[in-house]
């Protein structure tokens, strides 16, 4: 029996609150590597200095502390449904001087504020785990002002994303797991080809256009790949835990030989993948 979108949500926000200490340990990494893909939902956000700008499920605050700093006389709401994710994030922004920002714990599919209040909404690596894609867009359309730019990034297919396909792809040949429902969060949810733009459309919104970013993972050997995807993946942990220690040490010395193909002047090196996809509110 599928969960329902209530059980969903209960079950990420234990999850995240989990894992906020992983994402606050590794947060130097997870800036560098995130970077690329924040920095195209800042682009097409065309930011004003003044602007009022809405970050959902921020996690541990990026893009949104970033665009903190552009917009000096604006201000940026970060929401997540993690409180824990969003304590790392209060901390960086106390530890940057930035005072423009506030904090909402609240679920992407019944966001707090009023209608058209915001000029830029985006959402980075959020819509992969919402019970309810459709109604997150809906909110985020709904909270924007018209002629608001609203944007998302969301995993391209697995095949883009060895850093997580080379690990999860390992252990479900070393596991009997029951593949879970149609619907289910997960990473690549919403990698198909234009999915995330008819969301955005259905929703509304014109101008509608989607592209690719890609950047790469960068490990100096294959334990600290490990201890970081262990750290801060919660779906590699959680089906890690669900198997044998045999099988674990299996897994691990499989992942521990495929990195070999990825080992570049010195470094594990795994291509990274997003689609960004754009739209304009009316």
């Amino acid at each position: 029996m599928s969960a329902s979108a209530d059980e969903i949500r209960d079950q990420q926000r234990i999850i995240w609150d989990e894992f906020s200490a992983g994402w606050r340990k590794w947060d130097a990494e997870l800036l560098g590597w995130h970077a690329p893909f924040g920095d195209a939902l800042l682009q097409e956000a065309e930011l004003r200095p003044d602007a009022a700008v809405l970050d959902v499920a921020a996690g541990s605050g990026e893009p949104g502390l970033s665009a903190a700093a552009l917009v000096p006389d604006g201000t940026v709401v970060l929401t997540d449904i993690s409180e824990g994710m969003l304590r790392v994030a209060q901390e960086k922004a106390s530890a940057r001087g930035l005072h423009n920002v506030r904090f909402v714990v609240c679920d992407a599919a019944a966001l707090p504020f009023d209608d058209g209040i915001f000029d830029t909404v985006f959402c980075r690596f959020g819509f992969m785990f919402f019970p309810e894609i459709s109604a997150a867009v809906r909110e985020m359309v709904r909270t924007a002002r018209p002629g608001a730019r609203i944007s998302a990034a969301v995993w391209a297919r697995a095949a883009e994303n060895p850093w997580a396909s080379l690990i999860l792809g390992t252990i479900a040949r070393h596991t009997e797991l029951p593949l879970p429902p149609d619907g289910t969060p997960g990473l690549f949810r919403c990698a198909a080809a234009g999915s995330m733009a008819r969301r955005f459309q259905d929703a509304g919104l014109i101008d509608v256009r989607e592209r690719k970013v890609s950047t790469e993972l960068v490990h100096e050997s294959p334990g600290s790949y490990w201890e970081f995807m262990t750290d801060i993946a919660a779906t590699v942990s959680m089906r890690m835990a669900k198997a044998d220690r045999a099988s674990q040490e299996l897994i691990r010395a499989d992942v521990f030989q495929m990195l070999g193909r990825y080992e570049h002047d010195g470094a594990i090196r795994l291509r990274t993948t997003a689609t960004v996809v754009t739209g304009t509110r009316v």
